[in-house]
């Protein structure tokens, strides 16, 4: 589960006056409740810019877009369509159960599916060996904490400790280091960009020293961020990044996927990597608007190649604030996400893993 979903009612309520002081432009979507605890943070860095760990990119295939050569290696035609299910409990059984039932609705298996682990969770889990043993392409989202203590060693030990874990998987995985580091709201434990692309050097050093190249690194800020100019800033270097991410909520305005992408997609043109939207999410507003929202995402998609991944957040909450971007109650949308998923845009499928 998100370590969002483990907010107190307090936090809850600072984080909605941090989003209503901050606007809709600054900070999009209900899933911003959802993911970052008290002790979700990140730290300092020291001002030595810290060793660069890959080397020059292979060639690519025909068709394809080059990346550092760590992880899967992204789809040439089309683009994987993923999920984050919400689960009753946390055991390897009632999460199969949450992306299953979900495969069942859309009526078509998941290629990538998403996990979500606090600083200090221990992972990779024995559930998520199985979606790779399924043929899935996993992606694993770590929070992160305070950036400056990440880059000045403190935590170097549990650090190795993850990295070697995710090295013994003996698969490529999708690692999508400290998601939405630009978000206002993270500005105590991100502090700088600098801080951030240090942090983020220093970790993937390590994973580079103890063997765990299998991992290719996800950048993923929110995508209104490249719109205000705030995003760019955290980005480590294409020598440091696999994969291009954005998470892309409609929020409060209930802005069109094409508005919240079209900036992300004209930075990363100059960036030889493949696109990935870590998170995205719809609610009804009115009658057929979820419906007509996925549709234009569809149609948007399938003529932007680089765009490779979407990861859908399939998750409802109860108490305030309140959200559902289920489909449970909604078969009319459901059916138009069922047409979406089964486009060829987004028809790939995972490669073999092994």
């Amino acid at each position: 589960m998100p370590e969002s979903q483990r907010l107190s009612r307090g936090a809850l309520a600072a984080i909605t006056a941090v989003v209503l002081l901050l606007g809709a432009g600054a900070v999009v979507g209900v899933q911003r409740y959802l993911h970052e605890g008290p002790g979700t943070q990140l730290g300092n860095l020291s001002e030595e810019p810290l060793p660069q760990t890959t080397g020059s990119p292979p060639p690519p295939r025909d068709g394809a877009i080059a990346t550092t050569g760590r992880g899967p290696q992204p789809p040439v035609d089309g683009a994987w369509f993923g999920a984050f299910a919400q689960s009753r409990g946390q055991t390897p059984d009632s999460k199969a159960e949450a992306i299953g039932a979900f495969e069942r609705q859309i009526a078509r298996p998941l290629a990538l599916v998403h996990v979500f682990y606090s600083w200090d969770d221990v992972f990779p889990s024995a559930y998520d060996r199985s979606v790779l043993d399924d043929g899935k392409v996993l992606m694993l989202s770590w929070a992160g904490t305070d950036t400056r203590s990440i880059a000045t060693g403190t935590y170097d030990d549990l650090i190795r400790r993850r990295a070697e874990a995710v090295r013994d998987l003996k698969m490529p995985v999708l690692f999508r280091f400290r998601w939405e580091m630009d978000r206002p709201n993270l500005a105590a434990s991100v502090h700088s960009p600098a801080d951030y692309v240090a942090a983020w050097k220093h970790v993937r050093k390590i994973f580079t020293d103890v063997g765990a190249t299998n991992a290719g690194w996800v950048w993923c800020p929110i995508a209104p961020g490249f719109a205000l100019g705030r995003a760019q800033p955290f980005y480590p270097g294409d020598d440091q990044v696999d994969w291009i991410g954005a998470d892309a909520y409609p929020g409060k305005d209930y802005s069109s996927f094409s508005d919240l992408m079209t900036p992300v997609l004209a930075w990363a043109k100059g960036h030889p990597r493949p696109v990935l939207v870590g998170e995205f999410g719809v609610r009804e507003r009115d009658p057929g608007d979820r419906a007509a929202w996925l549709r234009a995402m569809q149609a948007f998609v399938q003529n932007q190649p680089q765009i490779k991944a979407l990861v859908y957040f399939l998750a409802k909450q109860d108490v305030k604030p309140v959200y559902d971007l289920t489909f449970d109650e909604e078969p009319d949308a459901l059916k138009t996400l069922r047409t979406v998923v089964g486009a060829p845009s987004l028809a790939a499928r995972p490669p073999p893993l092994r």
